[in-house]
């Protein structure tokens, strides 16, 4: 089980940033075989939420954002991922059940959107995301906006544990 931590960006040291950039690299870049522009100026207003294994090593992170920043009138979970050395282990689910309790946190009970890789639209659908309908291509990879609009709510991920 991973070990989150959640600092705004003013706060991560020069390592823990080069840490997040190199894991979006591994796999938005190089294993989704996808040159793409990673640093968006939206890091800068952003809460980083890394998991790490028991040997302290980066395997999971989002990028929180408040409203406005990506979608306005919604906060947003953006540049999820795992390493692919922690896949099928459930650090993804856990990922994402932290991000959504650090968003309350943060933002407050605000309605939350995100742009899913389409593939995974059953896997966000799980916490109670629901798509929007509008797909679209971000730099090649079909995508789905989605939102859920009660974080707080508890979902069919959480009633299982």
């Amino acid at each position: 089980m991973p070990t989150f931590s959640c600092l705004h960006f003013d706060e991560l040291s020069a390592a823990e940033l080069y840490e997040i950039l190199a894991l979006r690299q591994e796999v938005f870049v190089v294993e989704q075989n996808c040159p793409y522009q990673d640093c968006d100026d939206k890091d800068l207003d952003a809460w980083h939420l890394t998991g790490r294994d028991e040997n302290g090593r980066l395997i999971c992170y989002t990028r929180l954002l408040p409203e406005g920043i990506s979608y306005t009138g919604y906060t947003s979970i953006g540049r999820v991922v795992s390493s692919p050395s922690v896949r099928g282990t459930g650090a993804g689910r856990q990922l994402m059940e932290e991000s959504i309790k650090k968003c309350v946190q943060l933002f407050g009970n605000q309605p939350i959107k995100i742009g899913a890789q389409t593939y995974l639209l059953k896997f966000y659908e799980s916490f109670g995301f629901r798509s929007t309908g509008e797909e679209y291509l971000e730099d090649g990879i079909p995508h789905t906006s989605m939102i859920l609009a009660d974080p707080t709510a508890p979902t069919q991920a959480t009633l299982v544990r």
